[in-house]
């Protein structure tokens, strides 16, 4: 199947005990058994949900792996997968990173003996000159939030296998409708799938998807051991936002180069940061991993300061201010204050992170009217 047949039918098919078209919602939190031990293949909701594990085949089926497991959050996923690990490994993660991924990092995990050490990872090269003996797995996002920088996928994968590390790819800001790290070699992908995946603002959610069978058995483990799932519902508004995914990301891209290039051209705005521009650093890379550049973009003011970057974040109607990203309508934020405020403001710019940086996810919309909006805001 091609990717837009795909995401419509691959991992699910008609309820087969009424030929409902779309999985029923199995609002339940026990199974009956006919005898101990013995029953239809679900014994208890936490361990498995038939909604859920319509879902989970799914996600295994759009990332072109063979398991996917759910949580109930982004976070809750890359707590599982932080799991894998013992006191003492090492995490080397891109300097550039989620602020959410930051924190759960340096203030969860550290405490229980993991180790992360934060680098640029545009170069490979980076990453293997890194690389120590208590080196156990490679965190990378890519494009990554917010500065969308672009990380060589297979050129990891080939430092992990060589390393034999494990590589875990966060593909939220791409999404599996642009890319498919399993493809170019990676071990984990994660998402929090409250983003592009569910698509509409409404749900919360988290997933994790791999094809190594030894793999998958240890996330299980982790997910019916721990207890972060999602509930039924939340698992069908996600399987729902999958079969519209191809039609939306399409319009998130077409969306985003107008207003990208927009804002280049604008005289009160400084560097614009989005993977389609030809000179956008590791640009070629990003055209070769990458089907599409999508509709996060984010941008910096002349008027580099706080004062200025907030005139424009309250100055926008359709650009609604608010956390979160990959909804049908466009958000504008402000990562500084808002999603990486856990991230020390001296590691922040440090990293490039500026205080007037602005982030913008792109919705589908009409373009013109985006132009609009944050023409008056910047005025």
């Amino acid at each position: 199947m091609k990717l837009g047949t795909k995401l419509i039918h691959a991992g699910v098919a008609p309820d087969p005990s009424t030929g409902a078209i779309m999985t029923p919602i199995f609002q339940t939190s026990t199974f009956v058994q006919a005898a101990p031990g013995q029953h239809k293949g679900y014994e208890y909701a936490r361990t498995q949900n038939p909604t859920r594990d319509a879902l989970q085949n799914a996600l295994a089926a759009i990332e072109n792996g063979t398991h996917g497991i759910c949580f109930g959050s982004g976070l809750a996923a890359t707590d599982a997968v932080l799991k894998l690990l013992n006191p003492g490994d090492e995490v080397l993660a891109t300097n550039d990173l989620y602020g959410g991924t930051y924190r759960i990092f340096t203030k969860m995990f550290e405490r229980y003996g993991l180790k992360f050490t934060f680098i640029p990872m545009q170069d490979a090269r980076n990453i293997e000159a890194h690389i120590t003996p208590q080196t156990k797995m490679i965190w990378i996002e890519t494009p990554t939030n917010p500065l969308l920088n672009i990380i060589d996928i297979q050129a990891a994968a080939q430092v992990a296998r060589k390393s034999e590390v494990i590589l875990a790819v966060d593909n939220t800001f791409a999404s599996p409708y642009l890319q498919n790290p399993l493809d170019l070699g990676a071990d984990i992908v994660v998402h929090s799938a409250t983003k592009y995946l569910g698509g509409h603002s409404d749900v919360v959610h988290g997933a994790v998807i791999v094809k190594n069978e030894a793999l998958a058995k240890q996330l299980y483990f982790i997910q019916n051991s721990c207890g972060a799932v999602p509930g039924p519902q939340d698992c069908f508004l996600v399987l729902r936002g999958i079969k519209t995914l191809h039609v939306r990301m399409q319009r998130h891209c077409e969306n985003g180069a107008v207003i990208a290039n927009y804002l280049r051209n604008h005289k009160k705005v400084d560097k614009v940061y989005w993977a389609g521009f030809p000179d956008h650093v590791n640009h070629d890379i990003a055209k070769a991993q990458m089907r599409g550049f999508g509709g996060m973009i984010s941008f910096t003011l002349k008027d580099d300061n706080v004062e200025a970057a907030n005139k424009v974040l309250s100055g926008t109607h359709l650009f609604s201010l608010a956390e979160s990203l990959g909804g049908v309508e466009s958000l504008i934020g402000h990562p500084a204050t808002m999603t990486h405020a856990s991230i020390p403001r001296e590691e922040r710019i440090k990293n490039g992170l500026a205080d007037s940086l602005i982030r913008l996810s792109v919705g589908i919309e009409d373009a013109d009217d985006l132009i609009a909006d944050l023409q008056q805001a910047l005025g």
